[in-house]
């Protein structure tokens, strides 16, 4: 524990990644699938001569630079420092073992930036296959980041053996590329590359919905379902793909999902089985709305009916990246440091020594926030808060000091048969920083009354 601790009331650190990511893996997928979109968009212009196609694209090739070169940057940037203040252990973790790949990524980050912008400018311009060319760069950048980006994201759920067999001993980064071409890599990569191609094709209904109907029926027509076809081939792959990715993941994270799963006839779902039952349900609507009112009809399709597609893609975006996160736990780098920050070596020692002795953030008397609350905001904000988001006071309600007081004991010994196990880190520290927490966690569920409400009480 090297840093200070980042504690947002209500809506917790946790969200404040999470909302930006959700909106970021939108847009750089989107990216990823757009980038090849347009060059094969061009291309089939280019080969049928169709002067109606190659004017919407310049169009739509502004929308993607915006979107993606603006809110794509924006957000990207927003979860580096999101990331880092929440969980620095884990940051640093990443950074540590994979500074050259962040280093080839930003490479062919700034190669996708600027061949998008020369991409847009260049539009009758230069030799229309010159042109077409820059596409494909961006293209080829584009897909580069994913495929680098992708071996980063896996190995926090799946390290791999060969690099936990060193991880602590300060040769990680010799072991880069068993971390990067990890258990989940393959499965995963193939999965986000069907998720672009799909997003691909919505976003680009967004443009070809506003094509006026009266005046260019074909061109809207012929735009619409050729959009549309980007749809199917991931839709098709993506349930066979995800059950590799599965097959691929620890079964004791996979147990997340099949709990829920298991029970499904007595209502218990898990989390992850909520998720995974929301993404089968959003992905089947986009496929039937997309059909219905699109590939049907059209001349007819709106961007009403665009935009709620664009929806339903959103929400299954997050309920996937939610899903994957969840996978996780109790870890944020799998089985090796839990999502408090604490690393698994670490945690045996941490119980002699005491949670704060190993921090230089130490408590002191003048401090704002007592012993307990400063476990509190390193051991448990990472995935709770107070009052909003998982509420400890509401979680707690109901029990007394005693009750609270084990509760905590129960997390702190962390059992296999403990209803928490495979969820919850274990609670670290001495008996007497169980004692503190309890404590402190006694004062906001059961805070004491004051005098005057007592002597109410009592006439």
């Amino acid at each position: 524990m090297n840093y200070p601790f980042w504690y947002v009331p209500y809506l917790g650190s946790g969200w404040v990644i999470g909302i930006i990511a959700i909106f970021h893996v939108m847009i750089s997928q989107f990216a990823v699938g757009g980038g090849l979109y347009l060059p094969l968009a061009e291309r089939k212009a280019l080969r049928e001569g169709r002067a109606d196609w190659m004017k919407e694209l310049r169009g739509y090739s502004r929308f993607f630079l915006i979107v993606t070169g603006v809110f794509g940057t924006v957000s990207g940037v927003g979860i580096w420092f999101s990331i880092g203040l929440t969980n620095p252990e884990a940051t640093s973790t990443l950074i540590h073992n994979f500074v050259f790949g962040w280093a080839m990524e930003w490479v062919f980050f700034l190669i996708e930036l600027s061949t998008v912008v020369v991409y847009y400018y260049t539009w009758d311009r230069i030799d229309p296959k010159l042109h077409l060319k820059v596409g494909w760069a961006y293209a080829g950048a584009s897909a580069a980041t994913l495929i680098i980006i992708n071996g980063i994201l896996t190995f926090m759920l799946t390290p791999g053996d060969t690099w936990l067999a060193v991880a602590g001993t300060g040769q990680e980064a010799s072991k880069f590329w068993n971390a990067f071409f990890n258990p989940t890599y393959w499965p995963s990569l193939f999965l986000r590359a069907c998720v672009c191609a799909s997003l691909a094709g919505i976003w680009a209904l967004i443009s070809a919905s506003r094509i006026d109907t009266e005046k260019q029926p074909a061109l809207k027509t012929s735009m619409v379902r050729w959009s549309m076809n980007w749809l199917v081939p991931s839709f098709v792959a993506m349930p066979f793909l995800f059950g590799w990715f599965l097959y691929m993941v620890p079964a004791t994270q996979r147990m997340l999902l099949t709990l829920g799963i298991d029970t499904i006839g007595t209502g218990t779902f898990s989390t992850v089985t909520r998720m995974a039952l929301l993404i089968v349900m959003t992905s089947a609507t986009i496929i039937g709305v997309a059909y219905y009112l699109g590939y049907r009809n059209p001349v007819e399709f709106n961007t009403s009916h665009a935009i709620a597609i664009l929806m339903l893609a959103l929400v299954a975006t997050a309920a996937g990246e939610y899903s994957r996160e969840m996978l996780r736990k109790p870890f944020v780098i799998g089985r090796w440091m839990y999502s408090n920050g604490v690393r698994v070596p670490v945690a045996l020692k941490i119980d002699d020594q005491g949670y704060l002795v190993r921090s230089p953030w130490v408590y002191d008397a003048s401090s704002s926030y007592s012993r307990g609350e400063a476990i509190f905001r390193g051991e448990c904000a990472s995935c709770h808060t107070l009052n909003g988001y998982r509420p400890l006071v509401k979680l707690l309600a109901g029990r007394d000091a005693a009750n609270i007081a084990n509760f905590i004991t129960m997390l702190h010994e962390h059992k296999p048969d403990s209803p928490y196990y495979r969820f919850m880190p274990p609670m670290v520290g001495t008996r007497q920083d169980v004692q503190d927490l309890a404590n402190y966690l006694n004062a906001q569920v059961n805070p004491p009354r004051a005098a005057g409400s007592i002597l109410t009480a009592h006439k």
